[in-house]
């Protein structure tokens, strides 16, 4: 259902980190800030294939398909891809920043969404 991956590169120093986090292959790129407390997903895509990196921030990822589900926490620095047909639910324990990538948009090109709500 997930798989947890490495940006390409990452460099840290007293000024800060730089994280180098693909070099091709998505098409959508999103920033999402979340404030704690709040709750975010509950869909699947049945196409499009998510990363998500957590800038900053953490929380509960809740994930459900037909085998079962499987829950895990995340915090600043962490990386994974969440699979077609997973549903996928995050609970945000801190306010949260975080990347979504995409490999192809969401949106079709006839304007229907890849979003679909669990359960259907």
């Amino acid at each position: 259902m997930i798989e947890i991956i490495k940006p390409n590169f990452t460099f840290s120093d007293e000024r800060g980190d730089f994280n180098e986090l693909c070099q091709d292959g998505w098409k959508q790129v999103n920033v999402s800030s979340s404030k704690k407390g709040s709750f975010r997903g509950g869909h699947y895509h049945k196409k499009s294939k998510e990363a998500f990196f957590i800038i900053d921030g953490a929380l509960d990822l809740t994930l459900e398909n037909d085998n079962g589900v499987e829950e895990y926490t995340f915090k600043k620095g962490d990386f994974f891809v969440v699979y077609p047909y997973v549903s996928h639910s995050f609970d945000f324990k801190e306010d949260t920043l975080m990347v979504a990538l995409y490999d192809i948009p969401v949106v079709k090109s006839d304007g229907t969404k890849d979003i679909h709500d669990r359960g259907k």
